[in-house]
């Protein structure tokens, strides 16, 4: 065979085939672009907010979009037809996320959206449940994201704190592995096999719970538990960070027929009601008290109210504020009084004023 026949038969490419997958090529790198913009595009819209087109247009191309003013107008009215979007009649025309447009469908997370999930993280995060904190994990990310190149934010950040009204302590040390799966078993409604170490005890016992609920006092967070070997389903109390070892049980927890979490503090549990009260029929609960502050210590109050029903008298002649109000006699109260001192010059009812002035030394 010679050198020439051989050639022959080396079939080339054919020119058009080559174009179709220029052309094809070419419509894919379109097709991302136009989605890519489009993306962009409603990452500027906010829910609470119109965002005229001008300034749409502007930030697209910042972003290094450029593209003309109609294709943004076309390219929104396409997205209002798949998307809760919506437009107002003016001019300029604005556009923005409707108000109950489901959080799913809004591709970025507003400023003040992110400030709040910051602070949830920061302050509550220990309260939650695994199960819900690992569904919250991606809009913590989102949130510090959003954060990180902001500087407005960071500065107001910086400004907002949350402090306690008491004397701050350090949280005790919590076992991590025990709180998820004490969460674990509230949320799920199972009981538990757990080890526990009792205050002023070195060893720890083991102990089959109902888990009821979550109570966190101060910095301390609490378990409210039956014992499973319990006839009378009391309901004590546990400090979680005295967990040294929790099991998960594949066992409903039984829980108390007439058990809520807010009668059972409300009655006084926890200790939350003062011992002078504990005789009283309603243990203290829904008591209407009167509260004499000299030289306008109760002022605050005027503000922050202790009740729906306080009323308030002032007295200028004697310079005193005098308060009425339907209140719990809790513990609570009782320390909260006795730091007014001697601004405070009476007080009723009468057992109330006994627990105020008991062993105060200040008085």
């Amino acid at each position: 065979m010679s050198k020439r026949t051989a050639a022959k038969k080396i079939k080339p490419v054919p020119s058009a085939r080559v174009k179709t997958d220029t052309k094809t090529t070419k419509t894919e790198h379109n097709s991302t672009a136009t989605t890519a913009r489009q993306w962009q595009l409603l990452t500027q819209l906010e829910r609470s907010r119109w965002r005229g087109t001008h300034h749409i247009h502007e930030q697209l191309r910042l972003s290094g979009f450029d593209v003309s003013l109609r294709t943004i107008q076309r390219d929104l009215n396409a997205l209002s037809s798949r998307f809760p979007i919506e437009k107002n009649n003016a001019n300029p025309q604005g556009w923005r996320w409707k108000e109950d447009a489901p959080v799913q469908s809004l591709p970025h997370m507003s400023l003040s959206q992110a400030v709040a999930f910051n602070m949830v993280e920061a302050n509550l995060a220990q309260l939650l449940p695994p199960a819900i904190l690992e569904e919250l994990f991606p809009w913590f990310d989102l949130a510090r994201r959003q954060l990180k190149d902001s500087k407005v934010a960071h500065t107001w950040l910086d400004r907002v704190r949350i402090e306690p009204a008491t004397q701050p302590l350090i949280a005790p040390k919590i076992c991590r592995k025990c709180k998820d799966a004490i969460y674990e078993a509230i949320f799920y409604g199972r009981q538990i096999t757990a080890s526990y170490t009792r205050r002023n005890r070195d060893n720890a016992g083991v102990y089959a719970l109902n888990p009821l609920a979550i109570v966190q006092r101060g910095v301390v967070i609490y378990v409210l538990a039956t014992r499973v070997d319990d006839a009378e389903a009391l309901i004590r109390t546990f400090a979680l960070h005295r967990f040294t070892a929790v099991t998960v049980e594949d066992i409903d927890a039984v829980i108390p027929a007439d058990f809520d979490l807010s009668s059972y503090l409300d009655g006084g549990g926890m200790g939350f009601v003062h011992p002078l009260f504990r005789d009283r029929p309603d243990r203290g609960k829904d008591t209407k008290v009167k509260l004499v502050f000299n030289g306008g210590a109760g002022s605050s109050l005027t503000e922050s109210r202790l009740s729906e029903d306080q009323e308030v008298i002032e007295d200028e002649d004697n310079n005193t504020q005098t308060i009425t109000a339907t209140v719990n006699l809790t513990s609570q109260l009782v320390w909260w009084l006795r730091g007014f001192g001697k601004k405070l010059s009476h007080i009723e009812p009468e057992i109330l004023a006994q627990a105020v002035h008991q062993d105060d030394s200040r008085l």
